[in-house]
């Protein structure tokens, strides 16, 4: 046999002993799933369409509970609503650990209200959703506030005079004003132009994050952080925005009155100085920044996505705000703004914001838990620190509880009568001790906003309904819809 063969040869059994020997080896007992490849993991098992679609089929093979190796970490998937609700309901304080998300973990790193664990996690927690409840401290409710920027914007169509419009930036500043009223004290003009360089930040960070070259991070972060790419762009984003977060952290401390705090940055700086005594306290400044952040990119991009897919669907589906529209002349009338309390007699209204939420899908694969404890789950061993994906897509999309599940209509929660009909399947917001801190609001803004808009204006698009597009401009760890134009008519 000829040396260049033997040589060939050798490599060849060398090469297969270290994949043999580099083949991950997981403590506990996992869930069953595809077998990975050294360093590479599940590589081989992704397709270009990103996570969901490629979770969707490794499913189909391995059940609604799998494990997918993204890169050398193994990451158990939970599929469908039985399992979701199992996890992070019943079993809610194993599952309430949060794992990372890769490109904005830089960032976050373990701080802040959504991204810390353990004791710093419930402390802030507590304190961020009994400042929020208070709301500036019981001066003006939520309410006032929401209908005061419907009113800002219902004026900011009628400017536009029925001309098309790209609505993307205008449902950002009405959601980002609901919770810069919270925690900045104040809200800003459409006009600003230092708001409007945050809304852009925002816009374009969620819209990177949610991107493929993003999803690829995740498998391979550890090697490709040292090369360029989408994740220095979304960290040079986020560092503006705490940049100016830390401004506005120095105004409040500077003009700060114990007596009379204005939001949630007066409020967090008076804990900050009653605790500074406590060797463990968690008030520090790097917490507040970290979780003023996340305060402020979830309440704005999470309920403007959901707005502007809402109205893509109205004008994709005009017959179904026609019949808002009825409802909301029955109920509401034209000379009043519409009230919280008119929620409970507009069935139909409520069940189409239920059905926009559902179908816009914001988050499919779940913001990433991770277990706090080993933890038996339907049979396998869960070690502490295991990295868990609740997919909500696949409950917002379960066919045992939505018929037509691909398909956006509001009778999958209304009942024979017409009255509103509740899901088990249905957690835009996920479940457990780590649902969404800001719930209340944002379903008291849908509503709010929705129905103000089509109270004042009629819809209509420059395209034919049948040519409208509802896929998503990009689908990973969140939905970004096609932008679009429409045009606000006065009723």
């Amino acid at each position: 046999m000829e040396p260049s063969v033997l040589l060939l040869l050798a490599l060849l059994v060398g090469f297969v002993l270290l994949l043999v020997r580099g083949y991950p080896k997981a403590r506990g007992h996992l869930p069953p799933g595809p077998r990975p490849l050294p360093l590479l993991g599940n590589l081989l098992q992704m397709d270009r369409g990103g996570f969901l679609n490629s979770f969707k089929r490794i499913r189909e093979k391995y059940g609604a509970v799998f494990t997918v190796h993204l890169g050398t970490r193994p990451v158990v998937m939970l599929y469908g609503t039985e399992a979701i609700r199992e996890a992070l309901v019943d079993q809610a304080e194993a599952f309430s650990g949060r794992g990372t998300i890769a490109v904005v973990e830089p960032i976050f790193r373990d701080y802040g209200v959504i991204f810390s664990n353990g004791e710093r996690w419930k402390v802030l927690r507590r304190f961020s959703l009994a400042t929020m409840r208070d709301f500036g401290m019981g001066k003006r409710s939520v309410e006032e506030r929401i209908q005061e920027e419907a009113r800002c914007l219902v004026e900011e169509f009628r400017k536009s005079q029925g001309a098309p419009l790209d609505p993307t930036f205008l449902f950002q500043c009405i959601t980002a004003n609901i919770i810069c009223s919270i925690v900045f004290g104040e809200r800003f003009g459409y006009k600003d132009r230092q708001f409007l360089r945050l809304l852009y930040l925002f816009y374009q960070s969620f819209s990177l994050i949610s991107s493929f070259s993003s999803q690829v991070f995740e498998l391979f972060s550890g090697f490709l952080k040292y090369f360029p790419g989408t994740h220095r762009q979304i960290s040079r984003n986020l560092q503006e925005i705490l940049d100016y977060i830390g401004q506005s952290v120095e105004k409040h401390r500077a003009t700060l009155d114990p007596s009379n705090p204005r939001d949630f940055i007066d409020t967090y700086l008076l804990r900050m100085e009653k605790e500074k005594s406590n060797q463990h306290m968690e008030f520090d400044h790097q917490n507040l920044l970290i979780s003023v952040l996340s305060l402020f990119f979830a309440g704005t991009e999470t309920s403007s996505t959901t707005l502007r897919y809402g109205f893509l669907l109205m004008l994709k589906y005009p017959h179904v705000a026609e019949k808002v529209q009825k409802e909301i002349d029955q109920v509401i009338g034209s000379h009043r703004l519409p009230t919280l309390e008119d929620r409970t007699k507009m069935p139909y209204t409520d069940a189409v914001i239920y059905e926009i939420q559902r179908f816009s899908d914001l988050v499919p694969i779940g913001v990433p838990h991770k277990v706090t404890k080993d933890t038996l789950f339907r049979g396998y061993l869960l070690p502490k620190n295991t990295e868990v994906y609740p997919i909500l897509s696949s409950a917002l999309h379960d066919p045992q509880y939505f018929e037509q599940p691909d398909t956006s209509n509001p009778d999958h929660f209304l009942d024979a009568n017409g009255a509103l009909k509740k899901s088990e399947a249905f957690m835009p917001f996920s479940l457990g001790k780590r649902i969404c801190l800001g719930e209340g609001i944002a379903r008291n803004e849908l509503f709010l906003f929705f129905t103000a808009i089509l109270q004042n204006f009629s819809l209509s698009s420059p395209m034919a309904a049948k040519d409208i597009d509802l896929s998503p401009k990009e689908s990973g760890f969140g939905k970004v819809p096609q932008t679009y134009q429409i045009c606000f008519l006065a009723r």
